[in-house]
């Protein structure tokens, strides 16, 4: 399993956690609903920017380091 595909399931896992939908993450995370629908996809996950990881850890509330730990 390639590391976008992992990355894909750990972030649909945190989210699904929190019970929050995509829109939520996108507004928590400052990002495009359709940005967090591409990194979730599994089978076309485009490349995530560190600013984008950034964002995402930041509306978790972890690291970048725990948002990678797979």
């Amino acid at each position: 399993m390639n590391i976008r595909v992992k990355f894909a399931k750990k972030l649909r896992d945190l989210r699904l956690k929190r019970k929050w939908t995509q829109e939520q993450l996108a507004e928590a995370a400052d990002l495009a609903y359709r940005h967090v629908q591409r990194l979730e996809s599994i089978t076309n996950t485009p490349p995530a920017k560190i600013d984008t990881l950034d964002k995402l850890a930041q509306a978790f509330k972890i690291t970048i380091s725990q948002l990678l730990k797979f």
